[in-house]
């Protein structure tokens, strides 16, 4: 029995393989601009981390995130992708921000 890995692979066209190196290079684009906007959106949420600090005001706001998931749902659904993915994208953000918040809150007691 041999390996898929080493089968031969099939001949493909060349214009299927430009069209798979373009798409490619459309994801990889898409996905440095995911990873600069999260990088402005948790400097911002940093700022709110020691606003929260200074004013001894809770680290979660759990009103807000329910507005928020609730929002991020509904923009989900409106572009046609999964609303529960959009959810719990969301979800780990949320619980990344409150994971900073409380090192702010505790290393503004020091």
């Amino acid at each position: 029995m041999t390996s898929s890995t080493s089968a031969p692979q099939p001949s493909v066209d060349p214009a299927v393989r430009a069209e798979l190196a373009r798409l490619r290079d459309s994801i990889d684009n898409i996905d440095a601009a995911v990873v600069h906007m999260l990088a402005e959106r948790f400097k911002c949420t940093q700022q709110v981390g020691h606003l929260k600090a200074e004013h001894a005001l809770p680290p979660a706001d759990p009103a807000r995130e329910g507005r928020q998931i609730e929002r991020l749902r509904q923009l989900a659904e409106n572009a046609k992708l999964d609303p529960a993915f959009a959810e719990k994208f969301l979800n780990f953000i949320i619980s990344e921000v409150i994971r900073h918040h409380e090192q702010i809150a505790e290393d503004s007691k020091r």
